[in-house]
């Protein structure tokens, strides 16, 4: 008798399936998946000539198989980047009390275009409207799925076939290759550059305005800073330019914000109710930045203008679904009470995080990393630099602390934190941080609970690291 033959073969599917343990896979995973599961084993088993396996163990390796596969690609991970608004990572955290407005939406139905006092059709974006209002001053409002939408549809509906006017010095690229040249040319509008990329002067617009002008376009260039010999016409002066030759003005604050981040140390930032206090007739700014809400894009300005937009057939197109609404106006209330945001807004609240704290968190979590990492790396207590993210105050850094994971011996070398980053990366709960002058820096600034981080790293093996 061949060794093979002595090793006996393998269960079949059948057999597998009338387990205990293939029973229970079936009825949690389904009838057909779990059979090409089992399929899939029992044909590396046969690849690999080894002994044969018992019915309830290959179900087991099924399971594993089929729990792998079932795991969802948008699975939390640890952002120890320093980036509070990471655009990779989904940027603004959802407060908790946004979290249970969409988990009701989800769950049940709703008002959503439903007028509860007349029992007629009534406007999703009403839900928001008087909201947006109270809050900015704005005579009326309307929101899209994003603010490159909002962006897109304010061209389009109010400078089809006719001209924009914008300064070459706020032509901008945002990531994903979102240039706004390319928006305005979708949207159906004429570019017409004034000035130059450094200095744009008032005489530009003025001598730019013709019968074919729609509007004048201003783009606050959130995600890049000029510095030298810079010269930008101000947003109040624009205004009273495109007023007096009878046309809007257009402010696209991209990130948006409706505080003063200055008052948490953070640097200002232009805020909605500003820019329409300034004379802007329409401004638009996203939802899932600075205000630390859900992915969205606002429209606020002049009651007619607003209405224009509303009739356009585009907006149907890019309008929100229930969830998001619910979200947003849960996040939107918690502006009511601006001296609680911080403690309420997981945006604010990690931006406006004192460095003490984060270093005193740094130091109790340094002798852990140090004893689970060693002998192959160390584990050092650092200042470092945290940033807002998202294209917001660019050249703006929030002092902060974290700690340098460094290569120590035989393993010293930027391969070994490579290495070690990837691990962190593998893990069920991914732990991201960014690599730096031969460290893994893990910035803490984001990190809420030290019990999530130790429990990511508890699956951690020292061979996933080393060669």
């Amino acid at each position: 008798m061949s060794d093979r033959k002595a090793q006996g073969r393998p269960p079949s599917v059948d057999q597998v399936l009338r387990s205990e343990a293939g029973a229970a896979l079936r009825a949690r995973h389904g009838h057909a998946p779990t059979v090409e599961a089992i399929r899939a084993v029992l044909a590396e088993l046969r690849a690999d000539g080894g002994p044969a396996a018992l019915p309830d163990a290959v179900a087991l390796s099924a399971g594993r198989r089929l729990d792998a596969a079932g795991r969802s690609r948008l699975s939390p991970v640890l952002n120890l980047t320093g980036t509070v608004l990471h655009t990779n990572l989904g940027r603004a955290l959802l407060a908790e009390e946004a979290i249970e407005a969409a988990t009701t939406a989800m769950r049940a139905a709703l008002a959503l275009e439903f007028d509860l006092g007349s029992g007629r059709r009534g406007q999703r974006d009403s839900i928001l409207r008087d909201l947006l209002v109270d809050l900015t001053g704005a005579e009326d409002a309307t929101v899209v799925n994003n603010n490159a939408a909002a962006v897109l549809l304010v061209l389009n509906t109010l400078g089809l076939g006719r001209e924009a006017i914008i300064s070459r010095g706020e032509l901008i690229e945002i990531g994903g290759s979102f240039r706004m040249p390319d928006i305005m040319a979708r949207a159906g509008t004429r570019m017409i550059e004034v000035g130059t990329t450094n200095r744009t002067h008032p005489r530009d617009y003025q001598g730019a305005i013709g019968p074919e002008t729609a509007l004048i376009l201003k783009v606050h260039t959130s995600n890049f800073r000029v510095e030298g010999f810079h010269k930008e016409v101000p947003a109040a002066d624009l205004a009273a330019i495109a007023h007096e030759a009878g046309l809007p003005l257009v402010n696209d604050l991209g990130s948006g914000t409706l505080v003063d981040l200055a008052q948490w140390g953070l640097g200002h930032e232009p805020t909605v109710a500003g820019a329409l206090a300034e004379g802007a007739d329409l401004v638009t700014f996203s939802g899932d930045k600075l205000l630390g809400g859900p992915q969205a894009g606002f429209i606020l300005g002049r009651a007619e203008l607003i209405a224009r937009i509303n009739h356009n057939p585009m907006k149907r197109a890019m309008r929100l679904d229930k969830i998001r609404m619910a979200a947003l106006e849960a996040t939107l209330r918690l502006y009511r009470a601006p001296d609680l945001l911080v403690e309420r807004l997981p945006t604010l609240r990690h931006l406006a995080r004192p460095k003490a704290e984060i270093a005193a968190l740094a130091r109790q979590l340094q002798p852990e990393l140090a004893r689970l990492l060693a002998p192959d790396f160390s584990a050092e207590v650092i200042d470092c630099d945290s940033q807002v993210g998202s294209g917001a105050l660019p050249t703006r850094t929030t002092p902060s602390s974290g700690l340098a994971l460094r290569a120590a011996g035989a393993a010293a070398g930027g391969s070994a934190v490579i290495r070690l980053s990837a691990a962190l990366r593998a893990l069920p709960v991914p732990v991201i941080g960014r690599i730096a002058q031969d460290a893994l820096i893990l910035d803490l600034r984001c990190l809420d609970d030290p019990d999530a981080l130790r429990s990511a790293l508890s699956a951690l093996e020292p061979d996933q690291w080393r060669r």
